[in-house]
Parts: C-alpha cells; structure tokens; sequence
C-alpha cells in the first residue's frame, strides 16, 4: 500500500552540511518538488560543457543542419530511456544504485556504484575542463594573462576545490546552486544569441557536400550516429545519478509528474546544445583552425569569436555552469560510495573521488588526446549503463513498483538474507542481461577516430550498438524471468508481470542491527 504522506520538516540550512547517505530518507525530511528535480537535472547540463558536447557534431564534419538533426535525436532518445528512471527515489528514498539491489543482488548492486563513478569522473572532468579553459581564456583576452600550463593548473585546481565545497555541504546546498545556474545560464546563453546572431549562417555545409570524395562520403553516417551518441550520452549520464535527487521527493507523488520532470529537464538541454552547434559552424568557418580534428578547441575559437563585450559573460557561463555540471555529477558518486566503503563518511567518501578525478582531469588534459578522452569515455557510459537502465525499467514493471525498503538497506548495513538475497548477493539473471548486452554494445561500437570496437565494422561503418544492446537487455532479461523464475517473495502482494515466480524461503536477514525476521515488512509501491 502506498505510505502515508507525513508532516514535512522545515528544510534544514543551507551551510548544515548534509548528515544522510543512502539510507532510505524519512518522509519528514523529503521536501522536495518534482520542479526542484526538473532545475537540478536541467541546471546539470544547462553549462558551458554541454556546449562542447553540441559543437561535436561539427568537429564531426556535419553540416549546421545535419548537426541540429543529430542533436534533437540524441536528446529526445536520451530522454526518453532517461526519464522512467526518475521514479525509484521516490518510491524507496535511496539512490538508484541501491534501488537496484532488488534486480541485481544484494552485491549486484555495486555495478550501479561503478557506473556512477565512470559518469561522475567523465562529467566533472567535462565540466572542470571546460570552465577551466575558458576562465583561462577569457582573463587572457581581458588582462593578458599567460596561457601557459601553469595557468591552467591553477585553474582547474581552484574550480575542482570550489565544486567540491558544495558537494561537501550536500543536496540543499547543490539545489541552491542549480536553481541560480539554471536562470542566470539561460540569461547568459540569449545574450549569447545575441553576440553570435549576425553571424550565424544556418547554411554551413560541413565535410559531407556534394562535391566531396567518395571516401568522405562514405563516413557520413558513421559521423551522424557517433555526433548523436555523443549528445545521447548526456541524458543517459544522469541514469545513475537520478534516485539521488529523486530520492528527496515524497513517495505519494504522482509518478507521472516526477518522469515528466526528468523527461522535460532533458528536452531543455537543447538550449545549450545548439548554442554549442551554432558557434561551432561560426568558428569553422571564421577560425577553422579551431575545429582541426587533429587538435580541436572549441573554447578558444569561441573566445577568439566572441565581441569583446561577451568575454565576462563567457567566464560568467564557464563558472556557473561549470559548478552546476561538476556539483550534479560528483554529488551523488560520493554519497553512493560512502556506502560501498562503510569506513568513509559521505563527505570523506565525496573527497575520495573528487580527488581521483581530479588525477583524472590533468591526466587527460596534459597527457592524453583531450577529445578522444571525451567520446571514448561517452561511449563507454552508453555502452555499459543504459543495459543496466533497461534491467532496472523492466524490473520495476515486473514487480509492480513494489519494494522491500528495509531489505534495499542489507549491502549498506553489512548484513546477509533478506529478499534480495537471491544466490549469495547476486542475482544472476539481471547481472547476466548487463553484462552480456554490454560487451555486445562495446563490441559493435564504430565511431570513427575515436573508438571502433572489434566487431564495429559488421555494419558498413554504422554503429548500431545502442540499439543492439538495448534489444539484447530487453529480450535476454525477460527471456531469464520467465526461464528461470525468481522467489515469489520478491514480487509483493499482487504477484510478478511477464514473468514466473517460485515459491522459496526468504533467508532471514542476519548482521549488525538485523530486524526480528518475523516482523512484517514496510514495503512501498509503486503507481
């Protein structure tokens, strides 16, 4: 039976450094809106770095037109897989990782902890390169700063420390600075039509004209699906990362106004991705050096395009959006590994992995191919976690939207049993249909350039292994249900959907702060 809406609390202090990890949230404490969902997710991408991502279409060699098609279908595919993933944070008040103990194991679970650790290194680092740069670049244009590494370090340092003060300080505190990102970006990203409109030629032509060689010709569609994968990869990159703003809602709230707010907050992406699109055919063809697929820098042709008016709104952009994308990727990888790791608090677990990737940041930059390092890591955030997405979306409709909270907890209090227990923590059939449909999808990955996997030229250089792997998640899951049933103890009380279940015990569950195994369960569900 759903819960009983309680009595909110009043929302604690902004400076009140957050005390809960992946506990499930007590419904006094969940005051938050489906609208405070909509302005996290939208004021994550809503940043400088989501217009890098826009402008990969033209580092791609697509025409202004062909880019736009790329984008929207990225974007509203991404959406679309996004978006149911919105309701388990209600419904249980954990993070989707834990959540997914419920369809991978008790020990699956740490595959959702892992996926969050790739997005969250991927995504800050984005986001602290981005800004980083064009900080950088900006007081050059202004003050004449030196453009030397020594200035980018002091740079990305400073950035990386400010973003993680705020995901020290948790949810509210992040809120605060997303509901600020989201208006003053948006504001900052008109002006930027502004600057750029007189400019802008919507007839760009790109690499792929009719005049070019049959050999260029051939990489048109090969260059499509990679341009729209990339852009894809934005909306799937928050799949791990939505029960930890979700979680914050009250479980009685209509789930279609919680999937429509993650839908909507994607579909508003647009505006940064497209101004990335624009400028970058402005830079191709004003400062072409800029887009040279051999060392592209979006950043500085940006700058070097930019009236010299629009430099302070430019290093406004980088700064607040920069801190919105950084705060919203590496919030919620701490507060799940606080968990994995029962030695670190929260806020010792978010220092952690805002140092590692911090490691990661100047790695990529001064030592590997800045662009290769983005889409590779894009691609391999597609490939691994949008299986796991579909496991976790057929899982919920085929329990019904019920769930055994208490038991979600067994992994995070280091107990045993439970009803999630399945074979010793894990539960084969869902580990199974991710890992399977992830290697699938890495192996028939084709993105020219940046990473082709061994079976990527099967398809004439078209890389079909999003929608292979998403099909081979689908089918090989609910094949594993109806095959090989789980325990009927796992379904609730109005029984398993388009799978069989089997009747078993349930192992009690056992550890430090157990629960007398013959008290009845708090179980939610969901609409």
């Amino acid at each position: 039976m759903p819960e009983t809406p309680a009595s909110p609390a009043a929302p604690p202090s902004l400076t009140e450094v957050e005390t809960h990890g992946v506990e499930r949230i007590p419904d006094a404490d969940r005051t938050a809106t489906p609208f405070d969902l909509f302005r996290v997710a939208f004021g994550g991408a809503n940043t400088f770095s989501t217009c890098v991502l826009g402008a990969f279409p033209i580092l791609f060699g697509l025409s202004f037109w062909q880019g736009l098609a790329a984008t929207l279908l990225g974007v509203v595919v991404g959406a679309l897989i996004l978006c149911p993933m919105a309701v388990f944070g209600p419904v249980n008040g954990t993070n989707n990782a834990v959540s997914s103990s419920a369809h991978l194991g008790v020990h699956g679970r740490v595959i959702g902890s892992f996926l969050s650790l790739l997005t969250a290194v991927a995504f800050f680092s984005i986001s602290v390169w981005s800004s980083g740069d064009a900080l950088v670049g900006g007081a050059h244009r202004l003050f004449g700063l030196d453009r030397g590494n020594l200035s980018y370090v002091v740079a990305y340092a400073l950035f990386a420390g400010l973003v993680l003060a705020v995901c020290v300080y948790g949810f509210r505190f992040m809120l605060f600075v997303n509901k600020i990102a989201v208006t003053s970006a948006t504001v900052l990203f008109l002006l930027g039509a502004i600057a750029f409109g007189g400019d802008f030629d919507p007839s760009y032509a790109g690499a792929f004209t009719a005049s070019a060689d049959p050999a260029t010709k051939a990489l048109f569609w090969p260059s499509f699906i990679g341009a729209a994968l990339i852009v894809l990869s934005n909306p799937v990159s928050f799949g791990a990362f939505l029960g930890d703003w979700s979680r914050y809602i009250p479980a009685h709230t209509p789930r279609r106004k919680v999937v429509t707010a993650a839908f909507l907050s994607q579909i508003a992406t647009l505006l940064p991705f497209v101004f990335g699109l624009a400028t970058a055919s402005i830079i191709a063809k004003q400062a072409p050096k800029y887009v040279d697929p051999a060392a592209p820098d979006f950043v500085g042709g940006l700058l070097a395009i930019s009236p010299t008016w629009f430099f302070l709104p430019v290093c406004l952009l980088a700064l607040i959006g920069g801190m919105s994308t950084g705060t919203t990727s590496l919030y919620g990888t701490g507060l799940d590994f606080s968990s994995v790791f029962p030695r670190l608090s929260r806020v010792q677990a978010t220092l952690v992995v805002g140092v590692l990737s911090i490691a990661f940041i100047f790695i990529g930059r001064f030592g590997l191919n800045l662009v290769q390092s983005i889409s590779t890591f894009a691609t391999m955030i597609i490939t691994c976690t949008t299986p796991w997405m579909v496991v976790m979306m057929l899982g919920f409709y085929t329990r019904r939207g019920w769930y055994d909270p208490d038991a979600l907890q067994v992994f995070n209090r280091r107990q045993r049993g439970g009803r999630y227990w399945f074979s010793h923590g894990w539960n084969w059939r869902g580990m199974t249909a991710w890992w399977v449909s992830a290697v699938i999808g890495v192996l028939f990955t084709d993105i020219p350039g940046q990473f082709v996997g061994p079976l990527g030229g099967l398809a004439n250089g078209v890389d079909i292994s999003l929608p292979l792997s998403l099909a081979v998640a689908a089918v090989l899951f609910l094949a594993l249900l109806r095959l090989f049933p789980e325990p009927r103890a796992a379904y609730g009380p109005h029984g398993a959907r388009l799978a069989r279940t089997v009747e078993s015990p349930v192992p009690p569950i056992t550890g430090p702060g157990a629960r007398d195994e013959n008290a009845p369960a708090l179980a939610v569900e969901g609409g």
